[in-house]
Order: structure tokens, then C-alpha cells, then sequence
């Protein structure tokens, strides 16, 4: 995210990916925003101090692209004609799956699938955004748009923001590991960096995903290296979130990690650049508009096409561990930016992985959407869908305007961050 240069770091930030895509698809360039990064600015509230450290050009070792033969599954996996109607090709075809995806499916799966006819009804009639997700109520939008202020104001602590206009669907993909590989010079030379894009696979289920890491940290013991992964969630009250709340989180930050450690684990040997030119149909010699080329070369690199700029990130990643393996879900007061309540959270392996498995089931179409458990039918509370939706719920329960705006707050802020 930010791009490292002798007068400080900038970052590129993308728009909604689904603004974009639409931009593209009618030939009209997209504008999107590019951070140039101001005085590195620690947030009180982080785990660990960091000292902030001179900000320093990293040399590009250029190697070639190692192709990869075979990984099982995932290269033989051809699109079959009846799987044109899945809802993973309808919604997220050329794009990946969204981690918010997970996270949407996870807390109610039959919301989810509401939620993607009702996005896409929007897009053809060009209603108001938030209309389809928390419900368009005045109080809903306010704690949206509260949480998305915040993160905006967290990012700008590091970043500088300036506008680039892509042309291109390289350009977009570009643009999003550009982010990445100045983030992590950031976050190598200063122990911190904000709104991390990430792009990468799961090989277990042969898809590509794409999110954005609110925050990762360097641990303060010199002798750790692994990266801290940090999700915060801005609060509507003062209270400390349900379980429910809690476990879509963990779910979200465990996602983040398995992406992340995929990438560190196949960097020195078998990165799949040609399997991520194919899955999102894209040209690796297609050449970069002329604000990105100028943004590579502000982060001390040369890139003229897709395929320099894939190089290089393949090229980030080997200077990269694992993540640690105790991730941090922070809950913070809009009212006063004071934490609410922070968790610890052990990574498991095999539960995100499930987790992730569970999902595309459904995106796959191997599936119908479930409704909630009976035990968590109180969410259909705060669902507008809930008139349309056959869950045998208590449509008599009294539902709080500010509990269900921290609902649709954190769920929509998932979502718009990718």
C-alpha cells in the first residue's frame, strides 16, 4: 500500500472493486485514489510500541518466473458450462472471492445470498449503496459511515492519499500489488503498516481470494519475526460485542493469515503466476498505465507490464515469515476511538480451513443456503430480508436501532474494505 521514495512512502488505494469492474465493462476509465504517505504516526492504542525507523529504498532481485506443473485439482479444474450459474461465477467471476465473502456467508447464509440479488439489482437500477445492506435506515448509515471514517482516518495516519486512474483490469490488479509490496517495505522498515491488500490462493479448495488487513505489526522483541494481524471494528455503543460478532471476526483475521502464509510458503519456489493471469483472465504483458508505471518507479522498482509488477511481488513475499500465530480482534467506541474490548485469538488451521470449505460449498452451488441455528435466530432481528426469508423466527422481538446498526456497521465495513 504505501510506495517507498526518497521523500517518504505513497500509497495506491483502490475504489470498490465492483465500481471498478462496472467502469471497466463500459470502456470508461476508473479513478481511483493513490496514498502518498505523510509522518509516520503510531495509533496509542497498538500492542506493541514500534520505533519508527528511517524510510529506505528496497533494490528489486528480479527472477524468473518458476512454472509450476501441477497442483492437483486446482490446475486440472475446468469451468463446466453448468457451473455458469453458480453463485461464485455469477457474482465473483474474474475477481476472486472476497475474504468478506466468508465472513457474510458465516453469519447468515441465506442474508449472504439475499444480500449478492439485491447488490446486483442496485448496480441495474443505480439505487443508493447502502440501500441494500443494514437497510437504508438513517441510524444504520450513520454507524456505516462512522466506521468507514474511522478506518479512513486510521489509514491516513500513514498514508498520503492521490488519485491515479487505471484503464484497465491489469491495471486494477496492478494497482493492488503495488500496495502490497509497499506496505510491507512500511512495514519492514517501520513496524507498522494500514489497509494491507492481499491477493492470494487456496490451493485446498483451487480458488484464488482477495481482502484488505486492516493493520499489521512487527513484533517489539527484535527476535520475532513473524507479523502481527490486527482487525478493528469500530462500535455504535460502548458494549462488548456477542459471540456471534466475535466469532465472524476470528473467522475474518484466521483467513487474512492462511492467505498470508500461503503466499510465504510457495514465494521461493512454485508462486503461481500463470494460474493467477488465467483464474482472473488477465494479460501479463499488457501494459501499465502511465501513473502506475510512474507509481513502481516512485517505490524504487521498474514495472512497465502486469508480469514486472507480479515479479516483484513474488519477490516481496521471500522477505516474508509466516504470521504470528495469535492474532488481535479490537473493538473500538466511535464515540471516542476508546478500545471496547481486545481478544487474543489462536490461529486454527483446520477450522478456517473448514470454515472456507463450508463456504464454497454453497458459492459452488454443492449446496442451498441454511438458515441461522436455532440458537442465533435473534440476528433475523436485524435483517431486512426477513420478511422475504421462510426461517421460522420470532417476528415479535424487539429489536435495539443501535445494536443493529454495530451489526450492519461491522458487516458492511468487512465487505467495503475489499
Amino acid at each position: 500500500m504505501v510506495r517507498t521514495s526518497s521523500e517518504g512512502p505513497i500509497e495506491i488505494v483502490s475504489d470498490d472493486e465492483s465500481v471498478y469492474f462496472e467502469a471497466v465493462s463500459s470502456s470508461t476509465p476508473a479513478k481511483h485514489t493513490l496514498s502518498s504517505a505523510s509522518k509516520f504516526h503510531r495509533n496509542g492504542k497498538s500492542i506493541d510500541n514500534v520505533s519508527v525507523k528511517a524510510k529506505r529504498r528496497l533494490c528489486m532481485c528480479v527472477e524468473p518466473d518458476v512454472e509450476i506443473e501441477d497442483y492437483g485439482n486446482f490446475l486440472k479444474r475446468k469451468k463446466p458450462r453448468e457451473d455458469d450459474n453458480t453463485l461464485l461465477y455469477r457474482f465473483r467471476n474474474k475477481r476472486g472471492l472476497y475474504v468478506s465473502d466468508v465472513t457474510r456467508t458465516e453469519w447468515c447464509e441465506r442474508q449472504m445470498e439475499f444480500t449478492l440479488f439485491s447488490e446486483e439489482e442496485w448496480k441495474n437500477n443505480n439505487e443508493d449503496r447502502q440501500s441494500y445492506f443494514g437497510g437504508g435506515s438513517r441510524r444504520n448509515n450513520k454507524a456505516i459511515k462512522a466506521g468507514r471514517d474511522r478506518h479512513d482516518q486510521l489509514q491516513q495516519e500513514v498514508h498520503y492519499m492521490v488519485e491515479v486512474e487505471v484503464k484497465s483490469r491489469e491495471d486494477d490488479m496492478a494497482m493492488k500489488f503495488v500496495n502490497f509490496i509497499n506496505g510491507v517495505n512500511q512495514l519492514l522498515f517501520e513496524g507498522l503498516t494500514r489497509e494491507l491488500p492481499i491477493v492470494s490462493f487456496a490451493f485446498d479448495q483451487g480458488i484464488w481470494m482477495v481482502g484488505k488487513i486492516d493493520e499489521v505489526q512487527m513484533p517489539r522483541a527484535k527476535k520475532h519475526h513473524n507479523p502481527i494481524l490486527v482487525e478493528t471494528k469500530t462500535r455504535f455503543q460502548d458494549t462488548v460485542p456477542s459471540e456471534a460478532q466475535k466469532r465472524n471476526g476470528r473467522i475474518q483475521l484466521m483467513c487474512y493469515k492462511y492467505l498470508w502464509d500461503n503466499l510465504v510458503a510457495h514465494a521461493h519456489r512454485d508462486f503461481p503466476s500463470k494460474q493467477l493471469y488465467d483464474y482472473f483472465e488477465l494479460n501479463p504483458r499488457r501494459a501499465l498505465c502511465k501513473d502506475l508505471r510512474a507509481a513502481c518507479d516512485d517505490s524504487g522498482f521498474s514495472a512497465k507490464t502486469l508480469e514486472d509488477v507480479v515479479r516483484r511481488y513474488q519477490n516481496t513475499c521471500k522477505m516474508l515469515a509466516p504470521a504470528h500465530d495469535m492474532l488481535v480482534l479490537r473493538y473500538e467506541s466511535q464515540r471516542d476511538h476508546s478500545v471496547v474490548d481486545e481478544e487474543k485469538v489462536a490461529y486454527d488451521d483446520c477450522w478456517v480451513k473448514s470454515e472456507i470449505h463450508s463456504c464454497l460449498e454453497l458459492w459452488l452451488g454443492q449446496r442451498d443456503a441454511s438458515y441461522v441455528a436455532e440458537d442465533e435466530q435473534w440476528k433475523c432481528s436485524y435483517c431486512d430480508f426477513v420478511s422475504e426469508c421462510q426461517a421460522s423466527t420470532d417476528t415479535d422481538i424487539d429489536t435495539d436501532v443501535d445494536t443493529e446498526a454495530e451489526i450492519m456497521e461491522s458487516l458492511a465495513s468487512d465487505y467495503s474494505s475489499e
